[in-house]
């Protein structure tokens, strides 16, 4: 261990990163103790594993520093982009591997269901009734990985030149400390620390402590694999819906808020924009949904409000839990639904979405036009908005990011929603809620992905996985920057 982490201190990214995952890819093994009738399985992580540390290790060994400078054509984020879009694609390789071994799962579907974990979506194509436990565990903890990302656990081990390009590169907005490597294991420790609570909770009220790790790590990664067929609802437990509410709406909040009250700073906390939008979100959709369900289901009072702060909670964190089946609910409560999980989560945090953030923004700059409309030609104001560092100036560079992301993101969804009824007998509806739920990171299931579905459907899918979890851009920019240093090496070869 000690040899390993000597080369974490003097390694690139790439092999620290290909390193890593060799080492996570092994942690299932910790389940065998408890479950020796699964010890046949053992080889199934083993071999991927060891492969992936020797890998890593290899290329931190024979290059052990990749802080060169950057070229004139790269952006520090596009520097960062290479080795984090790499790293994931590994990961995804990786932890599809030990299905195939196991022969679980085709490759085709065990790539699916390692996507679907490392990216928090938590859409599953296998039968978790006859799935054994290492595997289960294998799928949450993907998710608390993934949740967490690369470059926190990376950076927790040592800072080199690069470390900010990866930060940024992987979608974390803030330094909750000056220093990246503290900042990391701060988070480390909040996540650490609430995944511990959520275990013992649910042990307190009646899971099993199996299925308490497993639920804990999925809902604090707002992910939503489920040890059980129903999910959640399978317990029947209000005491336990409402420790998921908690951890799920802990994981969708920005971690430099979560660590704000750590600290006790509870006066910042109201003045944060993005929060203060979360809150009237919700006071906003539980009542409506609430509602709905009490009238157009005939459900008791208390149960149609429980449902629908779980509901509303679950896709807002786009977490994708459930306490009974989603397409069972009237046409207005599921559109709300829907509306929330393309909204998502806050920045900084482990849901998808648009992020609560970008549609504050767009909400503030389309109100401001709106009053300028109305107001005198001399009328001047400047527009600022509250994050965990204080108040923010929201100008034209913000602007133009935030507009420039919410056109992306519909357009990709347009395209997707029309793959899926290309690839699928679904209906154009049906589309939109599949393939937004995957490009969301939800994972609420419309029963067109499955385990039965065309192999050109789950590529779709899992294109809309990837690109939800790394927020689009970083994904182009990998791409290009990929494709910019072999075009490079390949004008280097006919310079010869």
């Amino acid at each position: 261990m000690k040899k390993l982490l000597k080369l974490f201190q003097n390694s690139n990214n790439y092999g620290s990163l290909i390193l890593l995952t060799g080492v996570l890819i092994a942690v299932p093994l910790i389940v065998l103790p408890f479950y020796p009738e699964e010890a046949r399985y053992w080889y199934s992580f083993a071999a991927p594993s060891v492969f992936s540390v020797a890998l890593g290790a290899a290329i931190c060994i024979f290059k052990p520093s990749t802080e060169e400078s950057i070229s004139e054509w790269q952006s520090p984020l596009q520097k960062g982009g290479i080795p984090v879009l790499i790293a994931w694609c590994f990961s995804f390789i990786a932890g599809a591997l030990p299905f195939v071994i196991a022969g679980e799962l085709s490759p085709l579907l065990a790539l699916f269901e390692s996507i679907s974990g490392w990216t928090t979506t938590g859409l599953t194509i296998v039968d978790v009734s006859a799935t054994p436990r290492i595997f289960l565990f294998h799928r949450a903890f993907m998710q608390y990985c993934g949740g967490l990302g690369f470059v926190i656990m990376i950076t927790m081990l040592h800072q080199g030149k690069q470390s900010m390009n990866l930060f940024n590169a992987e979608g974390h907005p803030d330094r909750l400390v000056p220093n990246i490597k503290k900042t990391s294991r701060v988070i480390f420790l909040m996540y650490s620390a609430f995944l511990a609570a959520g275990i013992l909770l649910y042990r307190i009220f009646g899971m099993n402590f199996f299925d308490a790790v497993c639920h804990a790590m999925s809902a604090i990664s707002t992910a939503g694999f489920s040890t059980r067929v129903s999910g959640i609802g399978e317990y029947g437990s209000v005491a336990v819906g409402v420790v998921t509410i908690v951890l799920m709406l802990i994981g969708s909040t920005n971690f430099a808020v979560v660590l704000l009250l750590v600290q006790r700073k509870f006066r910042q906390i109201p003045q944060i924009s993005e929060l203060r939008f979360l809150l009237i979100l919700l006071a906003v959709f539980v009542p409506l949904i609430a509602f709905s369900l009490i009238t157009q289901m005939d459900m008791r009072v208390g149960e149609g409000i429980f449902n629908a702060v779980f509901g509303t909670v679950a896709s807002l964190s786009t977490t994708g839990y459930t306490t009974m089946d989603y397409m069972r609910w009237p046409p207005f409560a599921m559109g709300l639904l829907i509306l929330m999980m393309f909204i998502g989560g806050g920045s900084g945090s482990t849901a998808g979405g648009l992020k609560l953030s970008r549609v504050y923004l767009l909400f503030r700059v389309t109100r401001e036009n709106i009053r300028k409309r109305f107001s005198p030609a001399r009328r001047v104001t400047t527009l600022t908005y509250h994050t965990p560092q204080g108040k923010t100036e929201i100008d034209n560079d913000l602007i133009k990011d935030t507009f420039g992301f919410i056109t992306c993101f519909v357009g990709i969804f347009i395209i997707g929603t029309l793959l899926v009824t290309l690839t699928s007998d679904g209906t154009l509806l049906e589309a939109m809620v599949e393939f937004g739920s995957t490009f969301c990171t939800v994972g609420i299931v419309n029963h067109l992905t499955n385990a039965d579905s065309s192999a050109a459907l789950l590529v779709v899918q899992m294109m809309g996985m990837v690109l939800g979890r790394l927020e689009i851009f970083i994904v182009f920019i990998g791409i290009y920057s990929i494709f910019r240093k072999v075009a490079q090496f390949f004008k280097g070869l006919g310079g010869v």
